[in-house]
């Protein structure tokens, strides 16, 4: 809100419209604001909205058991970009996304690294994907701790959590239509696997449909990914803006509908409530209010070799640098030696 001349109360019910995928034009003709200023303010909301993310989501404080990610093609204007999403089942908590223009392994890293930070210890695990070949070893690289098998001198050796548990779900669609599901375990044991789905309610069998239900709440709430649109995003940024802002309202602001049931809690709960980090549900003014501590200052590194010799005394005068002069400097008072040739007198 700084440095804003509008009125707050405005402010917050263009965010709360464009939290809820309104596009940005009806916007402009509903309450009589330029294009570019609802634009700054969804970028503000979504970065302070990243901010709060990492302090509160990302801070290793979330028991995670079953963990569901996915990507989405995004079609923008002249740009066709990746989002790679994750969540948590038990909670129905979004955990982590990343943008990018290309669908490789570092995207598939980065998403992977967010749910990391965000796992409370090290326990056992499941996370099911779909078929893109990049998951399994991204997900191994992430979750995995220094254990040190020698004694004295030497490197500790990186080794897979004991009870994670990879599972690839594989949909083969003809004519836009389902016709067979592939269930396989890329890591672990299907019995493991088994018993984690029965603790967090995540179904009978395999399956990756949270983390696709939430896909649908993400192209539904923003106007940008929605299909056969013409208000498509020109910049990574305001995707990735979009994508926190959403993802933020989603954790904190908004009552999850299956979890507000008798067979979860009973009564209005956001998922940010079921995964222990909030105990109220939170208004989107709240949300934009909340203060964000700054990062701790570090000292910066010295570049270059440490000094070997004492530093010099302030009090003490510098030595002269150069040579020393041979003729001494010439007296002020005494008039200057005219320059150039004597004038010839006729």
């Amino acid at each position: 809100m700084e440095g804003l001349r509008t009125p707050a109360e405005l402010v917050m019910r263009v965010v709360i419209l464009l939290a809820y995928g309104c596009p940005i034009q009806a916007i402009v003709h509903a309450f009589e604001v330029d294009e570019r200023t609802v634009a700054d303010w969804q970028k503000r909301a979504g970065k302070h909205c990243q901010q709060v993310h990492h302090a509160l989501v990302e801070q290793g404080r979330v028991e995670l058991h079953h963990v569901q990610a996915d990507e989405i093609r995004v079609k923008g204007y002249k740009l066709i970009a990746w989002m790679g999403l994750a969540i948590d089942v038990s909670t129905r908590l979004w955990l982590a996304g990343v943008v990018s223009v290309q669908r490789d392994t570092a995207l598939a890293d980065r998403l992977l690294q967010g749910v990391r930070a965000c796992c409370q210890a090290v326990g056992a695990l499941l996370v099911c994907t779909d078929g893109w070949a990049a998951y399994p070893n991204s997900i191994k690289r992430a979750f995995r701790e220094k254990v040190k098998k020698t004694l004295g001198r030497g490197r500790a050796c990186l080794e897979v959590w004991p009870q994670l548990c990879i599972a690839t779900v594989i949909k083969h669609v003809k004519k836009h239509r389902v016709v067979q599901i592939t269930r396989k375990m890329t890591w672990g044991t299907l019995e493991q696997a088994q018993k984690l789905l029965q603790a967090t309610l995540g179904g009978s069998e395999l399956n990756t449909s949270f983390i696709e239900r939430f896909n649908g709440t993400m192209r539904e709430r923003l106007a940008s990914l929605t299909r056969k649109c013409r208000h498509a995003a020109h910049r990574l940024e305001t995707i990735e803006a979009g994508m926190y802002l959403i993802g933020c309202t989603y954790n904190f602001c908004f009552a999850h509908h299956e979890l507000s049931n008798r067979e979860h809690f009973g009564y209005p709960c956001t998922p940010a409530m079921a995964a222990g980090l909030s105990d109220h549900i939170w208004s989107v003014s709240e949300l934009l209010r909340f203060k964000v501590a700054p990062a701790p200052w570090v000292e910066p590194k010295r570049r270059g070799r440490p000094r070997k010799a004492l530093v010099a005394d302030p009090t003490v005068p510098k030595r002269p640098r150069g040579r020393p002069r041979t003729h001494p400097l010439p007296d002020p008072t005494l008039p200057k030696r005219p320059r150039g040739r004597p004038r010839k007198v006729a």
